[in-house]
């Protein structure tokens, strides 16, 4: 029996007819991609152009992107400002600090959820705790604010009552402006973070606990030996895309909290550029401009040496 012959053309004309039908039948998922797609490009990348201002000498009412060439002039200027350094080490010191405290809580907090076996109260915890993810930023601070302050703050009666020390200004305080910034990340997106890793919890193959049990591994050990193991995959990511956000902090929070009195430890690189770009007199934008391309350029480095850092370790990796 003959066999058909098959040509590049054949396969060509039954790719293109599979690819048709294809379109046919999900058309309105490449429709709904459309959006975001658009989202992405309009405000993602095509403000990246604005970034040729950090090469560029702007003046206002001549162009968005300057009016002459001077090369490395403005980064320069800015690796030899101290207010600069200490807003970058400012920046590694608060985003080091929150991710060591902040990064392993929800997952601490997921593996305890899901060993909670009264369905309804786990959904209560569950419900109570990414709540606080939705409340915005300025009310976070603001109840803090009232919170702490000194004359009329729960906490400043509270320890006068008990101790009958003098009352403390605490968002004035340098000292206390980073475990604030911690806590009340900690308390706004643990829950909510916490959703990811349960997901990929419930995920793990029901089995491999029972095999466990039979072995005679107790809860502990199945969390260490099966839990941990089978969730490293998501954990991975997660701190892939943590590191990808080191030198951008959250900048309305920070800004809500900021003060002069405690300006030493709270002037972060975002809240320079904004007072160089916006608030100075000079309206040094190219300036400003090139401190953010500065720092995408670190995030950048940061997110691609822990790329390459958890495929060697782990197997795990975004790209």
């Amino acid at each position: 029996m003959l066999k058909k012959e098959v040509t590049p053309n054949k396969i060509i004309h039954q790719h293109h007819t599979n690819w048709s039908r294809y379109l046919r039948v999900h058309w309105s998922l490449y429709l709904m991609m459309l959006l975001p797609l658009a989202h992405f490009i309009l405000f993602k990348y095509f403000p990246m152009f604005g970034n040729i201002l950090a090469f560029r000498r702007f003046k206002p009412l001549t162009g968005p992107y300057g009016v002459s060439w001077v090369g490395l002039r403005y980064f320069k200027q800015f690796m030899s400002q101290d207010d600069f350094w200490r807003a970058f080490f400012n920046t590694l010191t608060l985003s080091v600090s929150n991710l060591i405290i902040n990064f392993p809580i929800p997952i601490i907090f997921a593996i305890l959820l899901n060993e909670l076996r009264n369905l309804r109260f786990k959904k209560l915890v569950q419900t109570v705790s990414y709540m606080p993810r939705f409340i915005s930023t300025v009310v976070v601070i603001s109840i803090l604010t009232e919170l702490l302050s000194p004359s009329s703050g729960a906490l400043n009666r509270l320890i006068q009552s008990m101790t009958g020390h003098v009352p403390v200004y605490y968002m004035n305080e340098s000292q206390y402006f980073r475990p604030m910034y911690i806590l009340t990340d900690m308390w706004q997106y643990t829950g909510w973070s916490a959703i990811i890793y349960l997901a990929a919890i419930t995920g793990v193959n029901a089995d491999l606990f029972e095999a466990a049990k039979i072995d005679g591994a107790n809860r502990f050990q199945q969390i260490l030996f099966i839990t941990l193991p089978s969730i490293m995959p998501t954990i991975m990511v997660m701190f892939i895309l943590k590191v990808g956000y080191l030198m951008s902090l959250g900048f309305e929070k920070v800004l809500l909290m900021y003060t002069p009195s405690n300006s030493m430890v709270s002037d972060i690189i975002d809240t320079y550029v904004y007072r160089m770009g916006f608030q100075s007199s000079a309206n040094q934008y190219s300036y400003a401009t090139a401190i953010g391309l500065f720092s995408g350029i670190i995030g950048l480095i940061l997110v691609t040496s822990s790329n390459l850092l958890s495929r060697r370790l782990t197997g795990e990796s975004i790209y």
